[in-house]
């Protein structure tokens, strides 16, 4: 059959970046199609571009054989692309009724006839086998149900195909058997579902076919059966190996049994976040996290440094349990920490370099005892130098750094407090290989010294030149670690790939 959706030759460029390089992809009648990548693979931007948020630099797009061109998010509604995203984009105060036909009111005399508006609802929510008090707020329904309000939305407007981007990251497994349950009812009425998750479980319960994307470029479309997990990882991740082959070198093993544990958890989780986990952490030891995007490594770390509060476990600080744990608790027990989203989480673009290496110290200390400024340009200036941050000096903005340097700035920050745990979420991530270098380096130097670290990585080399062992995590779930000669990229890809003993 002719496609429902046809993307030729796709292409979209931003300054300095081809975020689409000549990406195909078709979208069937009837069919759940899997569309998988990390981080910059290009997902994001193909939804958008669909969808009119940006427009195309190249390519066709056709829908229903009629080529389109969507010049904004109503106008693809109009075509009949709807989109439902992780995020609800509906109005919480109005009630269901009002939410599902927003913007097409029925009218009587020029009034809302609040009657059809109600049989409306019914009648949209009737055809996923919903129902639902379409007069209540929309806020008094769970997020599950909110989302499944705006597929009912998407059906009044007779949309011809529907875009789920990451629409379970929040829900429990229960909600997810519901919104599952839906997609399988809209797939048998002819409708094409585009279904964009990190959950390789959900993928394949529920997908037909999954196309992967990577660096902008199409890198594989198979039927669901046919394309492995393993061989799935392997697309998003770009590793390359064969069964007998083991890439990369493990770092020399360290005797750390007699180093003190730094940090401990039994059982720490965070509902609807990540499962409990037990962890220890020793003094000078590098723990690394692997596992693909949404796997719940970030939420692991936000647990240790308690930015978020954990719903199950205790954790431990030298031997002694701790309550109440905060970001203010971790920076006394002399943890840091590096987000992987420098600009939003981490630096003060504003302020200048010695502004924002010395913002943890200060932080640290009383309101009244600020960090003398002659000590400020000592510090700021020592680890300008250490870490070899390429600024004219450090009264320059921050924001005119590179991003390589902005990332040193960031590392100086926490180093400036001499910290006992350093938590690293991809410091490595959109910077050029020399800077990746140095800052790996100074990892080694640092773990050589003392400092136990975290680190984060989608780069699976990376963590097994720098890491003393792996932690690998699956769907919110740490389901194993690798350690001496399993310290691999094979081990880990194959632990990310295990499922049901296969």
């Amino acid at each position: 059959m002719a496609p429902l959706l046809s993307i030729r030759s796709l292409e979209k460029r931003f300054p300095g970046v081809i975020a689409l390089a000549g990406v195909d992809f078709e979208l069937q009648r009837g069919e759940v199609h899997a569309l998988m990548g990390e981080n910059g693979a290009g997902k994001s931007t193909l939804i958008k571009v669909l969808t009119g948020v940006h427009a195309r630099d190249g390519g066709i797009v056709e829908l229903d054989g009629v080529s389109i061109k969507a010049s904004s998010p109503r106008h693809a509604e109009s075509l009949g692309i709807s989109t439902v995203y992780q995020e609800v984009n509906l109005v919480p105060q109005l009630s269901v009724a009002e939410n599902i036909s927003l913007g097409r009111q029925p009218r009587r005399w020029g009034l809302i006839s609040w009657r059809r508006l109600a049989q409306k609802a019914d009648t949209a929510l009737k055809q996923l086998g919903l129902s639902l008090d379409v007069r209540r707020p929309l806020s008094s329904y769970s997020i599950a149900i909110q989302q499944l309000v705006a597929i009912a939305r998407a059906i009044d407007i007779d949309a011809k195909m529907l875009i789920l981007d990451e629409p379970t990251s929040s829900l429990d497994q229960q909600e997810v058997e519901l919104l599952f349950s839906v997609m399988n009812r809209l797939r048998d009425q002819g409708m094409g579902i585009v279904f964009v998750t990190h959950f390789l479980d959900q993928v394949y319960e529920i997908s037909d076919r999954i196309t992967v994307l990577r660096s902008g470029v199409n890198v594989g479309t198979a039927a669901t059966g046919n394309m492995d997990r393993l061989g799935l990882i392997q697309r998003m991740l770009g590793a390359k190996w064969s069964a007998d082959t083991v890439e990369g070198q493990t770092r020399p093993e360290k005797s750390l049994d007699d180093k003190l544990i730094v940090l401990q958890t039994r059982q720490l989780g965070r509902r609807g976040s990540i499962e409990p986990f037990d962890l220890q952490i020793r003094e000078g030891e590098v723990i690394g996290l692997a596992g693909l995007l949404g796997s719940g490594r970030t939420e692991l770390v936000r647990l240790l440094f308690g930015l978020n509060s954990a719903s199950t476990g205790t954790l431990e600080v030298d031997g002694q349990p701790v309550s109440r744990w905060s970001p203010r608790k971790a920076i006394d027990a002399g943890f840091a920490f590096c987000p992987e989203d420098r600009k939003r989480e981490g630096l003060v673009e504003q302020l200048t370099v010695r502004e924002n290496i010395l913002l943890a110290m200060q932080a640290a200390r009383s309101v009244g005892s600020p960090v003398p400024l002659r000590r400020q340009l000592e510090i700021s200036r020592t680890y300008v130098d250490q870490l070899n941050i390429k600024t004219p000096g450090v009264h320059t903005r921050t924001a005119t750094l590179s991003g390589g340097n902005q990332q040193k700035v960031l590392l100086a920050r926490w180093l400036a407090t001499k910290p006992r745990l350093l938590i690293l979420d991809e410091p490595t991530r959109g910077i050029d290989i020399g800077t990746k270098a140095e800052i790996e380096a100074l990892i080694c130097e640092l773990s050589a010294a003392g400092l136990a670290v975290v680190l984060i990585s989608s780069e699976l080399e990376d963590l097994v030149r720098c890491c003393d062992r792996v932690v690998v995590l699956r769907d919110r779930h740490v389901v194993g670690e690798v350690t001496g000669d399993e310290l691999n990229q094979r081990c880990m890809m194959e632990m990310l790939a295990h499922h049901d003993g296969t």
